[in-house]
Formats: C-alpha cells, sequence, structure tokens
C-alpha cells in the first residue's frame, strides 16, 4: 500500500497505518477490500490538505462536522464517482474514525450523522424471448420425474406469462383456476388486489401439472407442492433456475424473478403502455415500473404521445 506523503502528520499517518493493519491482522479482511479502504482514506486526507489548507491532524480530524464530509462527497461526485463509490468510501472513512475514536483520539459523530448516499436499485436483467420460452417449455424441465417437471413449467409460466412474483404464483390455490378463466385474481405486496389475464398457454401448463400431481388438491390449498406433498418453497424453483442456468447457458441473471421483469420489458418492446403494465405488475407507482422495465425519458415521452388524446 502507498503511504501518505504530507497530506497528513506523522500521528496521524502512524495512526491509519495500524488501522490499516488491524483490518487485515483482525478482521481478516480481503486484500481486495484493503486497498479499497486505503484508496478512500487516502483520497480524504487529500481533500483535506485544500479544504484545511494544510495536512490534517488528529485534531483536525476531532474538530470534523458533518458539513466537511459533505463537501468531500461532493467533491468526488463533481469527479465522476457514482453512489456506490461514494457509499465505499463514506464505509472506509467510519471505520477509520470509529478505530480512532476507540482509542480516545477523534469523535467519529460527524462522519456518523452523514447518511449514505442513495444507491441505484439493483434489477435481473431480462431474458430474451427465445431463452424465456425456453425456461417455461415442459420438454426443457430437468427433473426426471414427469409431474414435478410438469409442475416447475407450470410455475415458470405463471411468472413469464403473467408477470407473478414467486411468492404469489406459490401462494395460488386450485380455486383461483376455475374453468375457463381468462383472468387470475392476485394479493400482491400491500394485501392489493389485482386482475392479470391468463393465456391459455399458461392455463394449460397449469392443468397439466394439475392432472399429474400425486397428491389431492384441496380447493383452498396450495396448488403447487413440494415432492413430500407439502406447499412448495421458493428456494426449490431458485434451485431449479439454477440448474437451467448451467443446462442451457444462460446469464448468471437468470433467476425466477428475471421471468417476470422479462414479462414486464418484453410487453413494452413489443408496445405496451407503462400504466397497463404498471397495473399488471401490481407496482404503487409509476415510477417504479419505469425503473423496472429500464424504459428512459424519451421511451415514456413516445408512450405518453402515442396514448394521450391531446398529444
Amino acid at each position: 500500500m502507498n503511504e501518505l506523503l504530507i497530506i497528513a502528520d506523522p500521528q496521524l499517518m502512524a495512526e491509519r497505518t495500524a488501522w490499516l493493519a488491524s483490518l487485515a491482522n483482525e478482521r481478516r479482511l480481503s486484500e481486495h477490500t484493503l486497498d479499497a479502504y486505503e484508496c478512500d482514506t487516502r483520497q480524504f486526507l487529500t481533500f483535506l490538505t485544500g479544504h484545511l489548507a494544510g495536512p490534517a491532524t488528529l485534531k483536525d480530524i476531532h474538530a470534523l462536522r458533518p458539513a466537511d464530509f459533505r463537501a468531500f462527497l461532493a467533491a468526488r461526485r463533481k469527479e465522476g464517482s457514482g453512489a456506490r463509490s461514494l457509499g465505499r468510501n463514506l464505509a472506509g472513512l467510519r471505520s477509520l474514525l470509529r478505530y480512532l475514536e476507540k482509542k480516545g483520539l477523534v469523535n467519529a459523530a460527524g462522519a456518523s450523522a452523514v447518511r449514505s448516499p442513495k444507491q441505484p436499485k439493483s434489477l435481473p436483467k431480462p431474458l430474451s424471448d427465445r431463452q424465456a420460452i425456453t425456461v417455461v417449455s415442459e420438454e426443457a424441465q430437468l427433473h426426471e420425474e414427469p409431474w414435478i417437471a410438469a409442475r416447475d413449467a407450470a410455475v415458470f409460466a405463471l411468472l413469464y406469462g403473467c408477470g407473478l412474483r414467486i411468492s404469489e404464483a406459490l401462494d395460488l390455490k386450485p380455486d383461483d383456476f376455475s374453468r375457463g378463466a381468462t383472468t387470475l385474481r392476485i394479493t400482491g405486496k400491500g394485501n392489493k388486489t389485482r386482475l392479470v389475464p391468463l393465456l391459455a398457454v399458461v392455463f394449460e401448463a397449469v392443468e397439466k401439472y394439475r392432472a399429474l400431481c400425486p397428491y389431492h388438491l384441496e380447493s383452498q390449498e396450495p396448488l403447487f407442492r413440494g415432492a413430500r406433498g407439502g406447499k412448495l418453497q421458493q428456494a426449490i424453483i431458485q434451485r431449479t433456475m439454477q440448474k437451467m442456468r448451467s443446462a442451457f447457458g444462460l446469464p448468471d441473471t437468470a433467476t425466477p424473478h428475471a421471468l417476470r421483469h422479462s414479462f414486464a420489458t418484453h410487453l413494452l418492446a413489443g408496445g405496451g403502455d407503462l400504466r397497463t403494465i404498471q397495473e399488471l405488475l401490481g407496482h404503487a407507482s409509476l415510477s417504479t415500473t419505469q425503473v423496472y422495465t429500464g424504459v428512459d425519458s424519451s421511451r415514456l415521452l413516445e408512450v405518453y404521445d402515442r396514448a394521450h388524446p391531446r398529444a
């Protein structure tokens, strides 16, 4: 690790070196994390040299206020750092200051009072049309037991064909599928109810599973069962998708939730409007749907221009 030169006084430099050594020897942090923390604190002390018009001392560190840390984050943002980098910068500084505070050398309250930058929402990438169709087809299922293969295909079909959350699919009851049904009534987050179209191909996948399932499916009991007859657990479907990633060369981002994401993205690409997709997904706000589908501002305006009667 590179030592600081004239951007901190010798005592502060020595304490920083001791802190890094404690992270390596006592907390056993990885070399990558240690390098990141070294870089973060070096950048901060370099900033303080200009901010304080001279090399920082422990007394200077003790006197820092939340505004000083915000000024550092603002300077880093101006240099092009994103929210993730800024969050890591602040985490490294807080770790150093807590170390110094435990030794009675500084007060770490200033850094603790600064909120970490809001991190961007991380969403799974959608599968391609071909990849999604492969996952939901019964022929692609890997389990040797026919009824379990049909079960997995039916669950995946509900995620991709109806845009359900995995928890919503596994909470379905046999009574939710009346003969000739063309819609499903789904109870989602916040106990909110919505109607989603039930495609014939999805209905047929569910019916194929019901015909093969060896357990008696009471009308108000869970529709999807595990191998021993209990309610099917999310972890089983997640592991099944993991095996399919390996078998079919799917990306690591191919998860059960990615099928719901694919449902929304493919609808939008096919000309669906955001407001309808919002209703189908059960999102409380349109902004959530905009982020979820990855639509940019120009696409959003295009949708409104096409749909609004005064456009």
